[in-house]
């Protein structure tokens, strides 16, 4: 019964912004000035200020329990496109009092597109600490065959901060 919007939707809501606007370099770090968040084209990836962006602008308005679906590919490196628009993935995060409960996704199972996405995060690397090395083990099995799969973390310290009312995990 919870709320479901996706992160277009929020994004346009809240910081009159589209995500595909975003995706465009010069409009992201442009909106990511505008908004004082002390990073740039040469600090950091596309992929980090839209995670940032989101952060700012979006999270705090979530108070109520909300699924943020459509995440893009730049921040789901092992989900599954969407076949409607493959900019897209088939991912959801919960929130409930701006903070995040749970992330889920489709995996990833085309060993082409992960390899793909493996190099893109390499080619930024000097920007991105978060960069997932290609990993030729994996890619291999998925070259030799994966199911459908899916999974969902759900964070017990996080249930646990909305419970106690706590703003950090330290806390």
């Amino acid at each position: 019964p919870f709320r479901r919007a996706s992160m277009d939707e929020l994004l346009r809501t809240h910081a009159n912004v589209s995500l595909e606007e975003l995706r465009d370099s010069d409009t992201c770090f442009k909106k990511a000035a505008e908004l004082k968040l002390g990073i740039t084209a040469q600090t950091t990836t596309v992929a980090h200020a839209i995670d940032k962006i989101v952060d700012v602008t979006v999270l705090p308005h979530l108070e109520q329990p909300t699924f943020m679906t459509d995440y893009p590919i730049e921040l789901s490196p092992l989900a599954k496109r969407q076949e409607s628009n493959p900019n897209l993935t088939y991912r959801f995060e919960f929130f409930v009092c701006g903070s995040e409960i749970a992330n889920a996704f489709s995996e990833l199972n085309d060993p082409d597109d992960q390899r793909s996405r493996f190099e893109a995060q390499q080619a930024q690397k000097d920007l991105d600490d978060e960069a997932h090395p290609i990993d030729e083990d994996f890619v291999n099995a998925l070259e030799h065959g994966m199911p459908p799969t899916g999974g969902i973390g759900i964070g017990i310290d996080r249930l646990v901060m909305l419970l106690s009312g706590q703003q950090s995990i330290r806390d």
